[in-house]
């Protein structure tokens, strides 16, 4: 049976990383209007909602899986790999000039989520 004074201690990395896409992917959920002030205006507002709420479900995951007692190979990959095509994505775009400009911080976000996973093994 689950011992609640033997809880697992969360690893940070998942955390951390779980916390930051569920508020980010909730934003244009709940807000897109201020969502679109800071990122700028988008035409397929559907789309906008539809990432949103899948990247909060894979910040769920990952803020689930921090908890778990055992460290997971499938939670580092979804980490890691939300983390670098986001990150990707961003650069590639914002670069070509389809994004704003404003997506440089989030690939750099995305690159120490990148980092906390490699340092803490």
């Amino acid at each position: 049976m689950n011992d609640p004074s033997k809880a697992s201690k969360p690893r940070w990395a998942p955390l951390a990383q779980g916390v930051f896409y569920m508020a980010s992917g909730l934003w244009p959920v709940v807000h897109l209007r201020s969502f679109e002030a800071v990122t700028g205006p988008k035409l397929d507002k559907w789309l906008v909602r539809t990432m949103g709420g899948l990247i909060a479900a894979v910040g769920a995951a990952l803020a689930v899986g921090a908890f778990e007692p055992r460290p997971s190979r499938a939670l580092r990959v979804l980490g890691i790999g939300s983390a670098v095509a986001l990150a990707g994505f961003d650069v590639l775009y914002a670069s070509r000039g389809r994004i704003s400009k404003v997506y440089y911080a989030d690939a750099a976000a995305e690159g120490a989520v990148v980092a906390s996973w490699i340092a803490t093994n």
